[in-house]
């Protein structure tokens, strides 16, 4: 079976927040149909935003092939983080997202997209995390959630959390582990040459 990621992008995103994310389902695919030729892929992935053209924190321009309304099915969302200040007051987003929360496997944030999350109300009474810049803005502007610092990524069941930028590779490669397997994860940090933080961190509050 393969599962759909779905990275929802918007203006002023942070490139390595859903780079990163995006390069560890496509990689993984890639590693499991060498080891299993002709086997379904276990990812698919669709970059989702409101226009068809973003550009990102650094001055890339994206396309993006997939809309609020057009995505296939997902099974798991990524939220990465940027500037989000303008995402949390579109109601169209912030709707969409509760939305689908209820429908998929796992919804993730990187970075300050955990902002998103609180204001879908995915992080009341979960254990979260985001940037080390912003985790006193999580705490003040989400009260009921449990922000946690000192942690690379924070697994509360559904909801899954990362602290800032790279710290959403972690995170995804965790995310095949937990979803496909744990070689699989391994293989793909390998072929990623990246050393993986394989597992979520010790975090205080």
């Amino acid at each position: 079976m393969t599962l759909c990621i779905g990275l929802y992008l918007f203006d002023d995103v942070e490139i390595l927040d859903f780079a990163g994310p995006l390069e560890v389902f496509t990689t993984a695919s890639r590693v499991f149909e060498r080891l299993h030729p002709g086997a379904p892929p276990p990812f698919s992935t669709a970059l989702i935003a409101r226009q068809t053209k973003i550009r990102t924190r650094g001055g890339m321009i994206v396309e993006v092939p997939c809309s609020l309304d057009t995505h296939p099915a997902l099974d798991v969302i990524v939220v990465p983080g940027g500037v989000v200040d303008g995402e949390l007051e579109r109601n169209e987003v912030v709707t969409w997202l509760a939305a689908q929360a209820s429908r998929v496997r796992r919804v993730a944030s990187v970075c300050t997209g955990a902002f998103l999350l609180g204001e879908a109300g995915l992080l009341e009474g979960r254990r979260c995390t985001t940037h080390w810049e912003d985790i006193a803005a999580l705490r003040s502007r989400y009260p009921n959630a449990h922000v946690v610092s000192d942690a690379r990524f924070v697994d509360d069941g559904t909801v899954i959390t990362s602290a800032g930028i790279s710290a959403g590779l972690d995170m995804s490669l965790y995310l095949v582990a937990r979803l496909a397997d744990r070689s699989l994860a391994v293989r793909t940090a390998r072929q990623m040459d990246y050393a993986w933080h394989g597992a979520p961190e010790p975090a205080t509050q």
